[in-house]
């Protein structure tokens, strides 16, 4: 399938001139009802065109049609960046002109200093495309344009994100050139910065979405996820399936396979919210009570390990001087069964030096 812009009257670009951009036979169509993360949710047209109208504040977002918006079979990510990151382009038109939005879906804890660099190389390579896809006679003519590029990025980490937002910033010297230092801005979605308050109002799949990905912590999410009944009551079936989908497969990402797929299930199928909610917050709620119980098990561990060196070095203490480097290997054992042989044998040896040649055996 070919992605081009055809000519309209009032276009100062000759007939038959026209920018081509071929999606990859081999492209992953992803699956609705499986895909993980953002890149389901925004390969959803109206999901993209959503997110654009909710943190973009800018002029030509009124102008955003969702019938004049297509996705892109194409990936440009970096051999590099494979599996750590993802990416999606959109065609939109506005008026007589198309332009590509590409947004990188950075979704790792760190930041990454150079991200105006890559966006660069990305735009560059879908440039490149485009030209290689047009054919050499057409990109060779005068009134041949390239399409605009928007870059965009979408990071959901914990860290601040400290980034340059225009290019020429990363440049030295970039002040003494002006204008002739190539410089472009990228548009940011900083998701765990975004005013809860703000997101609430929101009352869409987006808003909802970057709400509950703000802070994964069981009891926290357990609030959140209680607040889910108002926000989902005004939305579209068609929305609410898409955040069903979005919920089930990442809010359960830390619970055990046969838990996670039953309740993916109950959620998927709920035509009622409240059933929704009811299934998510049970299932919080038991595994907070596991976690707990976790904690109190490994408490009790600790406090055997913690005792049964003590009393090791109580021992040992009897019988002379124990080094620093005995101390720490002492210290860094968490087996309580090897503590054990240790402590039996600490209570009969008749020295330390006969400890350390049989604490190996």
């Amino acid at each position: 399938m070919k992605m081009y812009t055809e000519l309209e009257e009032n276009s100062n670009w000759q007939d038959g001139c026209r920018w081509v951009l071929e999606s990859d036979s081999d492209y992953e169509v992803l699956d609705n009802r499986h895909d993980k993360g953002y890149k389901y949710i925004l390969s959803i047209k109206r999901m993209f065109v959503q997110l654009l109208r909710s943190f973009v504040e800018q002029g030509w977002v009124s102008r955003l049609d969702e019938g004049n918006v297509e996705r892109i079979d194409k990936s440009f990510i970096l051999q590099d960046f494979k599996g750590k990151e993802a990416d999606i382009v959109y065609k939109v038109r506005f008026g007589d002109r198309e332009v590509l939005f590409y947004i990188l879906l950075e979704l790792q804890s760190s930041v990454d200093q150079q991200m105006p660099y890559r966006l660069l190389l990305y735009m560059v390579e879908i440039w490149r495309n485009i030209i290689r896809d047009t054919g050499g006679k057409v990109a060779a003519r005068k009134d041949f344009r390239l399409p605009v590029i928007v870059p965009c990025v979408l990071y959901n980490g914990d860290d601040n994100w400290t980034v340059h937002r225009s290019f020429r910033e990363t440049l030295a010297e970039n002040e003494l050139f002006g204008e002739y230092v190539l410089d472009f801005k990228y548009i940011l979605f900083d998701v765990k910065r975004y005013d809860e308050k703000k997101l609430l109002e929101l009352a869409n799949v987006i808003g909802t979405v970057f709400f509950i990905d703000q802070n994964h912590q069981l009891n926290v999410m357990l609030e959140k996820i209680s607040l889910l009944v108002g926000l989902m009551q005004g939305m579209s079936d068609a929305d609410s399936d898409v955040l069903k989908t979005w919920i089930s497969n990442i809010a359960l990402a830390g619970f055990r396979k046969t838990d996670a797929e039953e309740i993916r299930k109950t959620i998927i199928e709920s035509r009622e919210v409240e059933n929704m909610v009811y299934a998510l917050e049970t299932a919080i709620r038991k595994k907070l009570e596991e976690v707990e119980q976790q904690g109190l098990e490994k408490g009790k561990e600790e406090g055997k390990i913690e005792g049964k060196i003590n009393d090791i070095l109580e021992f040992l203490g009897e019988k002379g001087n124990v080094s620093k480097e005995l101390r720490e290997k002492i210290f860094v054992q968490d087996n309580v069964d090897q503590l054990g042989k240790w402590l039996k044998l600490a209570a009969r040896t008749n020295s330390i030096d006969e400890f350390v040649d049989n604490m190996d055996k």
